[in-house]
């Protein structure tokens, strides 16, 4: 991958607006330099960029980060994580730099952000897992109502009828079912609510958003790894958590029922197929929920990295676009190794034309 390329085209369209004193950062110029083999002494300072937000995106931004660090000397990357909802929120009182976020902003919510207009860069698709832990069952099918009803309780115990009637020959354990579910503001949330407000329209009663009122019998989980570990600690548990956390932490999860009546597996090719069909908005926002296709995976969804438009730092406004550059470009071929989807093409090469919208004093 060629991450010091990436840096270097872009630098050198504001390499001398990156050298000028940055008093925020104690005086620092940009950490993408033309020559990225000679970083180390040549600017006037490091540049760090700090961010938080969807923890859905944290396992790609973390190889990201690390790639992209080693080759360029000086420039450091913190991405805290803590769930969309707390990266929007941090965007829009400008603690962070940038924002990772699996769904966008509510339209009264973006006239409170200090930094006025944002950016949405895509950065990765990937599958939400129905996983779970339930003994002797290594194989299970369900369809959008019967997660539905799981979700909202109506369904208690694992061989009740309606999950049997997705599961014709399997013997399903007399056992409770025990519901994990997020308790941070978060993207996975809004999204798989959203799934299941458009699929199962008729049973769901819980509507849709990055935090809903979950039946009080049920448990919370910080963050994807946390619903994930509650999942993996309890005996009958059933989560929703994304494909990277739930196969890092050796979960099995079930095939989804689809659009043509297909059960698919949460696979990084099923949420490719998912995203072959999306509907791209001129804010490069778009869903990938319940898509159309016998192999896409049902509840595959998206991610963004969330910027201001107008940047007020030289250094750190070169930097974030170059390393934006990299998470569209180059990046993109680590992500099927994590177990998300790369973006399609015409999406990306959306993303890199949108890099121009950055305005870098």
């Amino acid at each position: 991958m060629n991450t010091t390329i990436v840096v270097s085209a872009l630098a050198a369209l504001c390499f001398a607006g990156c050298n000028k004193k940055d008093t925020d950062d104690g005086g620092g110029s940009g950490g993408a330099k033309q020559d990225p083999t000679a970083t180390k002494g040549d600017s006037a300072g490091p540049v760090s960029l700090n961010a938080s937000g969807s923890t859905f995106q944290k396992a790609y931004q973390e190889v990201a980060i690390d790639a992209f660090t080693k080759a360029n000397a000086g420039v450091k990357i913190n991405y805290g994580g803590g769930g969309s909802g707390k990266g929007r929120q941090d965007l829009a009182d400008q603690v962070v730099d940038f924002a990772g976020a699996d769904s966008p902003y509510k339209d009264p919510d973006l006239a409170k952000n200090k930094g006025g207009d944002v950016l949405y860069f895509p950065v990765l698709l990937g599958a939400i897992t129905l996983s779970y832990n339930v003994d002797g069952l290594d194989k299970l099918q369900l369809s959008p109502t019967t997660i539905a009803k799981i979700f909202q309780r109506d369904v208690k115990k694992w061989n009740d009828p309606v999950i049997a009637a997705d599961n014709p020959g399997t013997t399903l354990p007399d056992a409770e079912i025990v519901v994990a579910h997020r308790s941070d503001g978060s993207g996975t949330t809004d999204n798989f609510t959203k799934y299941l407000d458009k699929t199962a329209k008729d049973v769901w009663k819980l509507k849709s958003g990055s935090t809903v009122e979950w039946p009080a019998d049920t448990q919370a989980g910080n963050g994807n790894p946390g619903v994930a570990q509650i999942v993996k600690s309890t005996k009958g548990a059933i989560g929703y958590v994304d494909l990277s956390d739930a196969k890092a932490s050796g979960l099995k999860y079930a095939t989804v029922k689809n659009q043509a009546g297909k059960f698919v597996e949460p696979t990084a090719d099923s949420a490719s197929a998912a995203g072959a069909g999306i509907e791209i908005q001129d804010n490069l926002l778009f869903s990938a929920l319940d898509p159309q296709g016998d192999t896409a995976y049902p509840i595959t969804y998206q991610s963004w990295v969330i910027v201001y438009a107008k940047q007020t730092q030289a250094a750190k406004g070169a930097t974030l676009k170059a390393y934006l550059k990299y998470l569209v470009t180059d990046g993109q071929a680590q992500l099927k190794e994590l177990d998300f989807a790369p973006l399609p093409k015409a999406l990306a090469d959306k993303a890199v034309a949108q890099l121009d919208k950055i305005q870098v004093p």
